[in-house]
């Protein structure tokens, strides 16, 4: 496995920065090394350990150490819609809701990112044949979990966004339209850090999945998958099945443990912001917030 460090494009500070990553030694372990392996397969990946480890970031004990961790990873307090001291548990702060007009939407005949993270974005997605690292390929029918789906969707445009694990995490839609109630997809809880994809990209379609069918005015329809990651022994999902929503709304959160949401659209509906595009060709995350451009809307 790569040991180089995780670095991306901040599109506000127009600079290529180094990703602080929370347990980087025990992911490099894990991923990295024999024993490491032999642990993800035995224990790590599995769903119980994700369970345990999340029941442990909802006990009290669990909040003394949140104003280090956000001294520690620089997290914006003051977007926070409550101060630290009244967070319960870690789990709490993890998920925790912000202010009103903290992630302002894009306007207009925009497509607005879904959370907070580092993203890359393929105009094509018959294109994905690398993310973290040149040469590795989606299965796009192991992924949706529908050959019928993955036909559908295979030259239309996808976007991989991917949350830390001190990034904000709930995560929105990303246009007006009415959401089905989600697919599950059952399956393990790897990491979904550079670390391990750089080595098996394929725990993208291996992990739990939830897959959200968004039907819109204008665009067809957009698949939501949010992909589970250890830690993760939950998605919860917010919204409200044959519910209009509008772009921005809240879709859903994840408890502790990095994640990912990726977004696919029909041909011929989006044209993908530039600098997703330029970056993702050079294996390069873009990070932006919630809320911000996507793309753009093809009349």
């Amino acid at each position: 496995m790569s040991t180089e460090g995780i670095t991306f494009y901040n599109r506000y500070t127009g600079q290529m920065e180094q990703e602080k990553v929370l347990g980087e030694k025990s992911l490099r372990w894990v991923y990295g090394t024999t024993l490491g392996k032999v642990s993800l397969h035995i224990l790590i990946k599995r769903a119980i350990f994700s369970q345990l480890l999340g029941a442990m970031k909802n006990t009290p004990g669990s909040a003394k150490g949140l104003a280090d961790f956000v001294k520690e990873y620089n997290i914006n307090m003051d977007e926070a819609a409550l101060p630290l001291e009244e967070y319960k548990c870690f789990n709490d702060f993890f998920f925790r809701k912000l202010k009103p007009g903290a992630r302002p939407v894009c306007e207009g005949a925009t497509v607005a990112l879904p959370a907070d993270g580092r993203h890359s974005g393929w105009q094509n997605a018959a294109e994905m044949t690398g993310a973290f690292v040149k040469g590795q390929k989606f299965d796009l029918p192991a992924l949706l979990g529908s050959a019928e789906l993955a036909e559908k969707y295979a030259e239309g445009a996808v976007v991989l966004s991917r949350l830390c694990p001190v990034d904000y995490h709930r995560f929105h839609f990303v246009t007006d339209g009415t959401p089905e109630a989600p697919q599950r997809i059952p399956g393990p809880l790897a990491s979904v850090s550079p670390y391990c994809l750089r080595h098996k990209l394929a725990w993208l379609w291996t992990n739990k999945r939830e897959l959200t069918v968004l039907h819109t005015p204008h665009m067809g329809d957009v698949l939501h998958l949010a992909v589970g990651a250890t830690g993760v022994g939950a998605i919860f999902q917010t919204y409200e099945a044959g519910k209009a929503v509008q772009k921005g709304d809240e879709q859903g959160y994840f408890a502790f443990g990095g994640s990912t949401i990726m977004t696919f659209f029909e041909p011929g509906k989006v044209k993908l912001a530039d600098d997703l595009q330029e970056n993702t060709s050079r294996c390069v995350e873009t990070y932006a917030r919630q809320g911000d451009v996507l793309g753009s809307i093809i009349c």
